[in-house]
C-alpha cells in the first residue's frame, strides 16, 4: 500500500464520516458545515487523483456557493437552525436502505476490480474540459442553474405568505 493509497482512504474515510453526521445531525447549520468537510474531502481526492481542475470547480462550486445557497435558503424560510423535534425522528431505516446500498456497492466495485490496477487515460486539461463543458454540456448546465434559482425563489414564495398570497 502506497502513500497515495493511504491518502485516498483517509480522505474517504473523512469524507463518508463527515457525509453521515450530514444526515444524522439534528441542527441545520452543524450539518451545512458537516457537508463542507465532506465536499472538501471529495475534492482532496480529486486533487490526490490528479484532477486540479476538477477540485477547483468542486470547493468553487459545491462548498463556496452550494452550500452558501443552501444555509441562505434555510435562513430565508425560517426553517429551524437549531435542535429541532422534526428532526428527531428513528434513523434506523434510512441507515438500514443507506447501509445497504453502500456495502452493496462496495461488494459490486471489489467483484468488478478484484484489487487490480486499472489503465487510466492521461488526465483532462482545463482546455479540453472546458471544451467539453461548454461544448457539449451548456444546455444541461445552464439548465441546471435555471432550476437551482426557480427553487430558490420557490422557497421565498412558500416561506413569506405576505409575498402574493392573500390576507
Amino acid at each position: 500500500m502506497t502513500g497515495v493509497d493511504v491518502l485516498l482512504l483517509a480522505l474517504g474515510l473523512v469524507a463518508t464520516g463527515a457525509g453521515a453526521l450530514v444526515v444524522s445531525s439534528r441542527h441545520l447549520v452543524r450539518a451545512g458545515l458537516h457537508l463542507v468537510v465532506c465536499l472538501g474531502a471529495v475534492a482532496g481526492l480529486y486533487l490526490v487523483l490528479g484532477a486540479e481542475l476538477v477540485a477547483w470547480v468542486q470547493i468553487l462550486i459545491y462548498v463556496g456557493a452550494i452550500v452558501v445557497l443552501l444555509l441562505f435558503a434555510a435562513m430565508l424560510t425560517r426553517a429551524p437552525i437549531g435542535a429541532s423535534p422534526e428532526h428527531d425522528r428513528p434513523g434506523w431505516a434510512a441507515g438500514l436502505v443507506g447501509g445497504g446500498v453502500g456495502l452493496g456497492l462496495a461488494v459490486l466495485l471489489v467483484d468488478a476490480y478484484r484489487w487490480t490496477a486499472v489503465p487510466t487515460p492521461p488526465a483532462g486539461t482545463a482546455e479540453r474540459l472546458g471544451a467539453e463543458i461548454f461544448r457539449g454540456w451548456v444546455l444541461p448546465f445552464e439548465a441546471l442553474s435555471i432550476l437551482l434559482l426557480a427553487a430558490l425563489v420557490g422557497a421565498i414564495v412558500v416561506s413569506r405568505p405576505e409575498i402574493g398570497g392573500r390576507r
